[in-house]
């Protein structure tokens, strides 16, 4: 009987013999790319501008989960919240991080997007200082009341009606001096002619807990942060700024359906990396992310937040990120706010 040339002692102890370079080149060309590529990185951290429990924090969270055992990194992901300053202590530290894909911040837009338009002398630069890995989540605002406010207050012309008639205690929070909630709340008293002032908090799980407890009327933040109080009839949401209605709260009409359109704004939270951070870390990040945000967990986590998964390329927010920037200046301007002053 002939031997099989496939099992011919001969046959295997040549490919075995032609094999053994072949994988030893190609483990050798891996550890040679991962050398030169810094990926894996080792250990990464999220860092967050806003307190533990609001909608940035919880994205960091639940995003970084998802990018342990990626091409990214390996290992688990740390978060680390950096409050104060409006989210400006936060972009600082990652600023000055060593470029090499191990320090991402979580922030919304306006913290990059509209500071610079506030702040004369703003400690870093949106577009030479950072580089935008990914978008990963959009959401409205709202404004909601508390009991402050009387339960016969149901729409944004009522509370108005409301604040005129009460204006010691016209007042409404926000998450942050010069935040997209800060101006909503300027742009509404500017067009209304109605005066309302404005209370900065050190993001937004505070200015919840006071509208909750009656210390403060009203608050304009990322819808997703009232939903729990709004459906224990805790406090009431007036109004979500997204174009259509949220679907988390499908019975609370847009601002521009009380015929308030200028309000309509929808925000999202990106992901940056110090400048110079290699293009293949940067990409990696990209990818990890952006399959992160297909994960129905992370999906449904987040929509109990009132957000919605938004991934995508960085060029594209990078192109996103000019385009904010131009928008806002205007606004800015009308509204007169400097922090500096």
């Amino acid at each position: 009987m002939k031997t099989s040339l496939l099992t011919s002692p001969s046959r295997r102890q040549a490919l075995q013999s032609l094999s053994l370079p072949a994988v030893t080149a190609a483990v050798s060309s891996f550890s040679a790319f991962a050398q030169t590529s810094g990926l894996p990185v080792e250990q990464v951290k999220i860092i967050c501008g806003f307190p533990a429990g609001g909608t940035a924090d919880i994205t960091s969270r639940r995003v970084g989960d998802k990018l342990t055992g990626s091409n990214y990194t390996r290992n688990g992901v740390l978060v680390e919240n950096k409050t104060g300053a409006g989210g400006r202590i936060a972009i600082e530290a990652v600023k000055n991080a060593p470029a090499d894909g191990s320090t991402l911040l979580l922030s919304a837009y306006s913290m990059m997007l509209i500071y610079p338009h506030i702040y004369k002398s703003l400690s870093y630069d949106p577009f030479k200082d950072f580089v935008p890995v990914s978008t990963a989540s959009v959401l409205s605002h709202g404004l909601a009341v508390g009991p402050m406010v009387p339960a016969s207050v149901k729409t944004v012309k009522d509370f108005l009606a409301w604040c005129k008639a009460n204006p010691d205690r016209a007042n409404y929070a926000s998450p942050a001096a010069g935040s997209t909630p800060h101006f909503l709340g300027a742009l509404l008293s500017l067009n209304s002619g109605v005066a309302m002032q404005h209370v900065a908090y050190r993001g937004s799980v505070p200015g919840v807990t006071d509208v909750v407890g009656g210390q403060i009327a009203a608050m304009f933040t990322p819808h997703g942060d009232f939903l729990a109080n709004h459906r224990a009839g805790k406090l009431r949401i007036l109004a979500t700024s997204g174009k259509a209605r949220s679907p988390f709260v499908t019975e609370v009409p847009t601002f521009a359906e009380q015929g308030f359109a200028d309000l309509t704004v929808e925000e999202w939270f990106g992901f940056f990396a110090p400048a110079k951070t290699p293009a293949t870390i940067v990409n990696a990040a990209n990818t990890a992310i952006n399959q992160a945000l297909k994960d129905k967990a992370l999906v449904d986590g987040l929509g109990l937040l009132g957000l919605q998964t938004y991934g995508g390329s960085s060029e594209d927010m990078a192109k996103d990120m000019r385009r904010l920037y131009d928008y806002w200046g205007p606004i800015v301007k009308r509204i007169g706010f400097s922090a500096d002053s």
